[in-house]
């Protein structure tokens, strides 16, 4: 009878366990997903919008660090100036910035 009593109490421990861990589980990925879930999708909507976004004169760097001017915007690729009358086509999944924005605020500092 002792041990019957010591095994009942032993799995309503259990149970109530299950729940805690169940929820630890929970909170730990909602903290996942507010820290970097989120904030990762938030930036990559971001970078989207921008290069949607891009036109004529645009200054830009690419994946590979190529800097240079947009000269040209189609649906998929994007016609960069990069020295004198050298252009380089490349895929809009390819530019990471867009340094027009940046380049007034560069030039009030000096």
């Amino acid at each position: 009878m002792i041990l019957q009593a010591a095994g009942n109490a032993a799995g309503q421990g259990a149970v109530g366990g299950n729940w805690s861990f169940l929820l630890m589980l929970a909170l730990m990925f909602l903290v996942m997903w507010l820290f970097m879930i989120r904030p990762q999708r938030k930036q990559q909507k971001e970078l989207e919008e921008m290069r949607n976004a891009l036109k004529k004169g645009d200054k830009v760097i690419t994946a590979g660090g190529i800097y240079g001017t947009v000269a040209e915007v189609d649906e998929r690729t994007v016609l960069v100036k990069v020295d004198g009358e050298t252009k380089l086509r490349v895929d809009k999944s390819s530019i990471q910035k867009d340094m027009s924005a940046e380049a007034p605020a560069q030039n009030d500092k000096k």
